[in-house]
């Protein structure tokens, strides 16, 4: 079997998506309210799987499933395979333990509104009455004081005008400290009684969050899926042994593990899955409709490596596969200091998991165990071109401040899937679009405007043959994949970067992503020296 979590899907389920996409056409028109649901939804965005099993006889079937829920009815369309665990029953057990917690969510919002924000006013309109009049108090006292204190500049008080000031100093010293007193006192009853209210609201919160996690915890324990040998574990003991231990939200409930599990209680013999967009570029992840997507990691790696134990899976796939020969880097410039190399598509930055060579590792070979060699910066697997390395680490210290102070200067050059000038986008300008990580699909990035970290970076399109299109690319901040998601965002280019196995709609047959980094400039300050290296493009 395939693996799922490859970049290039089985050409069989390539051909059982595009017979899907036709069975949705055919339900536009249905007039069933059921189809038009599923449709709406759809067309809103939604990933789709299609798996291919064969029976005892040897006969094959297709089946097919759509990540999470479809509108109120959750899960059930006859289109698709059932769900795992159909836990939202009306009358089950998840939907009315979840109605009871709204109903504690309901009791909260209406404790806050009306007794807590009735006790909150109340203190604080006795409080701010309470400072007036102490205020007041204070202010006659003052006064007071600058009389008695003019009195004795003139040099005209006598023993018995003295012993008066000082008796009437005393008394307003301790009516100011009597009107605290007494203030604080009309305080208390108020101060109580809010502190009263905020102590229940954090009970009935407390109660709240205790019973979701009891929820949780049920639906986990419950949530059982099978693999090849017939054997059931629950979610909660498959991410129990991972470092999230506690499974995600929504864990179980997209394709794969649905098309798995249908096909093992049909008796069946899963043969080859692939995953797939239908509908609207996603919100903030790059998603186009009809491009194929490997298996999320976050929620669907422990799940499926339980679900597919018994099967022959193809164990190649993984992150940043190239299907080319990578090859070994070349030395642009070897100094005292630092040496920049011109790095392959396909070979790590720095050491990764396994023996995979990396430049780092490369370089400390070449120069044995006595040299310091550390990455200055870092290209993604997949991008070729010029990377810095530094031998001491006063120098790594040095340049890594350059790179912060975003005073190194860099080109890259990027082949874009279509026409820049059909598509209308401007020869020059500028992308502004924060990324974050997708932490449930690594080492996917995505859009994120409100959480995100700033991302910049410049473009100048240089030639376009009516297919694609040769940009450069000059990124102001060094986010992880800002060049890929810039060029393939519908809020930025729009036009993936060819060969992108990440982001790209269509990425077979291109063979290695079409990023180089050809050109990198900057001044060192501790000797002033200008530097500039470039390297030739290798596509």
């Amino acid at each position: 079997m395939n693996n799922p979590f490859d970049y290039i899907p089985d050409p069989a389920c390539d051909g059982a998506f595009r017979t899907l996409e036709s069975e949705i056409l055919a339900l536009r028109g249905s007039g069933k309210p059921g189809d038009a649901i599923l449709c709406r939804e759809l067309a809103a965005g939604k990933m789709l799987g299609v798996l291919i099993a064969g029976d005892s006889a040897g006969v094959r079937h297709t089946l097919y499933a759509f990540s999470g829920q479809i509108g109120e009815a959750g899960f059930h369309h006859p289109l698709f395979v059932e769900p795992v665990f159909d836990y939202l029953s009306p009358d089950g057990y998840f939907r009315t333990h979840e109605r009871e917690i709204s109903r504690q969510s309901e009791v909260i919002e209406a404790f806050e509104r009306g007794s807590l924000a009735e006790a909150t006013e109340a203190f604080g309109e006795m409080q701010k009455r309470g400072e007036e009049e102490i205020g007041a108090a204070r202010e006659q006292y003052m006064k007071g004081k600058l009389i008695r204190e003019e009195r004795r500049k003139l040099g005209k008080v006598d023993a018995t005008e003295h012993a008066a000031m000082v008796a009437r100093s005393q008394f307003d010293k301790a009516e100011l400290r009597r009107i605290r007193k007494r203030v604080a006192e009309a305080l208390e009853p108020y101060a109580m009684r809010l502190a009263g209210a905020r102590a229940h609201l954090e009970e009935l919160k407390r109660k709240r969050h205790a019973d979701s996690e009891a929820l949780q915890q049920w639906l986990f324990s419950n949530f059982k899926v099978l693999n090849a040998r017939g054997e059931s574990r629950s979610l909660s003991e498959i991410f129990a042994g991972t470092p999230m231990r506690i499974p995600p939200s929504g864990a179980g409930e997209c394709c794969a593990p649905k098309l798995l599990q249908a096909a093992y209680l049909r008796g069946w013999h899963p043969e080859a899955m692939a995953e797939y967009w239908y509908g609207a570029p996603g919100r903030r992840e790059v998603r186009r409709h009809g491009a194929h997507y490997p298996a999320c990691r976050g929620k669907c790696l422990p799940v499926l490596g339980w679900m597919l134990r018994g099967l022959d899976v193809d164990r190649r796939a993984e992150e940043g596969m190239t299907g080319h020969d990578v090859g070994v880097p070349d030395m642009v410039y070897e100094g005292e200091g630092f040496c920049v190399v011109d790095k392959p598509s396909g070979m790590l930055s720095v050491p990764g998991k396994g023996e995979t060579l990396s430049v780092e590792r490369w370089l400390r070979e070449k120069h044995g165990p006595g040299r310091f060699v550390k990455m200055v910066h870092r290209l993604d697997r997949d991008t070729s071109g010029l990377i810095i390395a530094a031998f001491s680490p006063g120098l790594h210290r040095e340049l890594q401040a350059l790179f912060a102070r975003r005073e190194v200067k860099k080109t890259y050059v990027a082949e874009l899937a279509g026409d820049y000038i059909a598509r209308g986008i401007p020869r020059r300008g500028r992308i502004e679009l924060p990324l974050s990580p997708d932490w449930l699909d690594r080492p996917r990035q995505r859009v994120d405007r409100e959480e995100g970290k700033p991302a910049v970076t410049d473009y100048e399109f240089v030639s376009s043959d009516g297919e694609k299109s040769r940009v450069l690319f000059h990124p102001r901040t060094g986010r992880t994949h800002q060049l890929r998601v810039h060029a393939a965002s519908a809020e930025g280019l729009g036009l993936p970067i060819i060969g992108d196995p990440l982001y790209a709609t269509e990425q077979r047959g291109s063979g290695r992503l079409r990023l180089h980094a050809r050109r990198i400039e900057f001044t060192l300050p501790h000797d002033g020296h200008h530097y500039v290296f470039e390297s030739p493009v290798p596509f």
